[in-house]
């Protein structure tokens, strides 16, 4: 698989299908697998781009960069390094983060946005200390098994979150840098972009799924974006993309396709 030296990183990624590009980055402690499922599906219609951020998956672990603005210049250097000037972005939670930064910051780079399960605008506070104790107790002791417990727990969709998944997920727990894990967390608490969404006028997408804990505020970002559509799956929790491979494809392509449409839209129609 290729890599790039990006902003003195090597940086993984891949390229599938032909098309308008579509770059598709992973969540906190995840990687490309991810997004696998759908990205086989869209690459029929795109030049589907996939990468994993410093210190995650088969990238470099550097000394320090783990933060959502480097992540968000990493994603930019690899488009310089393809030649690719203007691109669509899609993000899974923390690549979702991602996607705030650009969409405030990098508009101008941006022909779609789509938030998959996004990390809250306003930051995800104290769930992030909370959740980066536990794992940093749990990788410190080398404890698989509480990791995979804790999946075994909440584990609702045995057909798609299967025992190999699960095992799976534990590996990207174990695998990811302590850098990544520490300084990346304290990035998705301090975001604050809430008030930034309003002069993001590109279409966006908006994908949330009603088992999510992170629902709610995935709604009130929505609501904050003003040229957005929303998808919300009825059987889907944060790993909307396994859930749900299939109706996340048809979303994205409908979307890709069509761009959003709101209700404020088809009343404008009639004045």
């Amino acid at each position: 698989m290729p890599t790039a030296t990006i902003n003195n990183a090597r940086l993984w990624y891949d390229q599938l299908g032909q098309g308008e590009p579509l770059l598709l980055h992973h969540g906190y402690t995840a990687s490309r697998v991810n997004w696998l499922p759908v990205a086989q599906q869209l690459k029929q219609y795109y030049q589907v781009i996939l990468m994993e951020c410093r210190g995650t998956g088969e990238s470099e672990d550097t000394a320090d960069g783990y933060n959502l603005e480097q992540y968000a210049l990493d994603v930019l250097g690899l488009m310089d390094h393809l030649k690719i000037d203007k691109f669509s972005y899609a993000g899974h939670s923390m690549g979702g983060g991602i996607g705030y930064v650009l969409g405030a910051h990098h508009l101008d780079r941006l022909n779609r946005l789509i938030f998959m399960a996004p990390i809250p605008s306003k930051g995800t506070g104290m769930m992030s200390a909370a959740m980066l104790e536990t794992r940093l107790k749990h990788r410190r002791q080398n404890d698989r098994a509480a990791i995979k417990q804790n999946y075994l727990d909440t584990r609702f969709r045995p057909e798609v979150e299967t025992d190999a998944w699960i095992e799976s997920r534990v590996d990207h727990i174990m695998r990811v840098s302590e850098g990544h894990l520490i300084d990346g967390a304290k990035a998705m608490a301090d975001i604050d972009l809430a008030e930034k969404l309003a002069e993001i006028t590109i279409p966006t997408l908006m994908i949330a799924g009603s088992v999510d804990g992170l629902l709610n505020a995935n709604l009130a970002d929505f609501k904050r974006l003003p040229n957005a559509a929303l998808q919300v799956f009825a059987r889907a929790g944060h790993e909307v993309a396994i859930h749900e491979p299939e109706g996340v494809s048809d979303a994205i392509h409908s979307f890709m396709q069509h761009g959003a449409l709101s209700a404020k839209d088809l009343y404008k129609r009639q004045t």
